[in-house]
């Protein structure tokens, strides 16, 4: 219990800290949170007419279930360009941001058809993408 005197100072700036860092903390999962929300619709608004998350179901684009951590171009089942089976990519948040900027730059010749996203869609759609990976 904090009360007046020569260590209140200190107490007081610890529970301030505290305060500061558990509130911090519910912002940036109140943030993911509306990240999750909207890449989901961005993901239904922007992929889902190419890309399936659910593992085995191929579109006009491969399955993105189990995407992190996969190579380019080498999921069974689907017939990738030349381009993608030759690129070397290991598929990560990261990869997946590069590539949604602008497919045909960090691949050129894929199939992917794909106006350039903007960073917080892309955001948010990793962020979607990661969470079903979890």
């Amino acid at each position: 219990m904090l009360r007046g005197g020569g260590s209140s100072g200190l107490g007081q700036s610890l529970l301030l800290a505290f305060g500061l860092l558990w509130g911090g903390g519910l912002h940036a999962l109140a943030a993911d949170e509306a990240d999750l929300r909207d890449g989901k619709r961005v993901f239904r608004t922007q992929c889902l007419g190419c890309h399936s998350v659910e593992a085995g179901e191929n579109r006009a684009g491969p399955s993105l279930a189990g995407l992190f951590g996969r190579e380019a171009g080498t999921l069974s089942g689907y017939n990738f360009s030349q381009a993608m089976k030759d690129a070397d990519i290991i598929w990560s948040p990261e990869t997946l941001d590069e590539f949604l900027q602008g497919p045909n730059e960090l691949v050129p010749g894929t199939k992917m058809v794909l106006w350039p996203l903007e960073e917080r869609p892309r955001r948010q759609v990793i962020t979607y993408l990661k969470s079903l990976a979890e």
